[in-house]
């Protein structure tokens, strides 16, 4: 089924791309746990062939995942890296990417140990100055990798300012839109020529799922990924398709309460005199609101801060006292989590490297759920007045 562009965001989500099993009539798609499929006589068979190349969970999930993010193909992978690592197999030795100064440290890790030996140049520049940006671009640069909002500091990057850059110098533009999802933000709609989600986030939104997924209206890189996504064989189970797809359909709702709670533990945060720095694009002084305001629908439910004590070891004492905060990696699933990007998902990063874009030893990433609010408060107060209580 064609998504109907006329239908708001929730009716997307819920009917976007999908239509009743056409066999049975389930309302749900199935989960089609098959490897291989009948046919009739060599090559003649009913759309599909090996469940590397293709599973109808799978397929449903693509044609979903297309529909919320404005776009025409959807490309499922086993993980949001093994998505990433398709994009970047489209380039060529000698090629350069230009990707944002503050990342993922995964995503820093395959662009330079594992990509960078095969010849592909990567350079980490702050992409909130378009000017500047324009003369770090060179002959070689392929691609902008765009974080917005970047992890784990919050800056915004004004997705429309730079794909427009990009596309004068013709240049190709990612944006992983993990941190914001489609409910939020759009890329495709403000000129980006791929989107990158981590499906295990706030696409699948209950901590049971990994997974990756690639969006563009452009149909010669969607062939070229769909033929990386069948050789390389980096594909997700139909059971994994069918979880991001049941979560698919409450993303809306979840993303809107996680970004209200977010709101209420900024406030906190705010006036808690043990918090040096609150990173928050919803924050009236945040240096790009006025940017967020524009190509967000709201601010989204992570939130990071750092200790007016800027040691490890003051985080470690705020972390390790919360109760419904868990001390883990990941982000955007319904239960809130707590992390220490220095040490968990930025640790790949060298110190000096995170330092310089003010990600402290002492920095504190929340992704904010979708529990009570006023539990989450208490929850935060309360673990850092222990940690007080035991520096003292």
């Amino acid at each position: 089924m064609k998504a109907d562009r006329n239908a708001n965001f929730g009716t997307q989500c819920i009917h976007g791309g999908l239509q009743p099993d056409p066999q049975t009539g389930a309302v749900m798609t199935p989960i089609y746990q098959t490897s291989t499929y009948a046919q009739s006589a060599p090559g003649v068979h009913k759309g599909f062939e090996y469940a590397r190349t293709g599973n109808p969970t799978r397929t449903a999930l693509q044609q979903n995942l297309a529909a919320i993010e404005g776009g025409e193909h959807g490309i499922c992978f086993s993980s949001g890296l093994s998505a990433m690592d398709a994009i970047i197999r489209l380039f060529q030795p000698g090629d350069e990417i230009l990707a944002s100064d503050d990342l993922y440290g995964g995503s820093y890790r395959l662009l330079t140990a594992v990509l960078g030996t095969f010849g592909i140049k990567s350079r980490f520049v702050d992409m909130r100055d378009a000017a500047a940006l324009a003369e770090q671009i060179r002959p070689e640069t392929k691609l902008l990798w765009i974080e917005t909002p970047t992890n784990p500091m919050l800056n915004i990057v004004d997705i429309a300012e730079l794909t427009a850059l990009a596309r004068e110098r013709k240049v190709l533009t990612c944006v992983d839109n993990t941190f914001a999802s489609p409910y939020l933000q759009q890329p495709l709609e403000l000129g980006a020529d791929l989107v990158l989600h981590s499906a295990t986030k706030y696409l699948g939104g209950h901590s049971d799922v990994v997974m990756g997924a690639v969006v563009t209206r452009n149909e010669e890189l969607a062939k070229r990924l769909y033929y990386l996504q069948n050789a390389v064989g980096a594909v997700p189970g139909p059971q994994d398709c069918f979880l991001v797809l049941r979560g698919i359909k409450t993303l809306h709702l979840r993303v809107q309460r996680a970004c209200e709670n977010a709101r209420r533990i900024v406030e906190v945060l705010q006036n808690n005199d043990l918090v040096a720095n609150v990173y928050y694009p919803g924050l009236a002084d945040h240096p790009r609101h006025e940017v967020a305001a524009r190509q967000m629908r709201d601010f989204g439910g992570m939130v990071s801060f750092d200790l007016k004590e800027d040691t490890m070891e003051a985080a470690t004492e705020v972390m390790k006292n919360t109760r419904y905060f868990t001390l883990a990696e990941s982000l955007g699933g319904v239960e809130s989590l707590i992390g220490h990007p220095a040490s968990m998902t930025h640790a790949s990063i060298p110190r000096e490297q995170r330092l310089s874009v003010g990600l402290t030893d002492s920095l504190i990433r929340l992704s904010v759920g979708v529990e009570d609010a006023e539990d989450l408060v208490k929850d935060l107060e309360a673990a850092l007045a222990a940690a007080v209580t035991v520096a003292g």
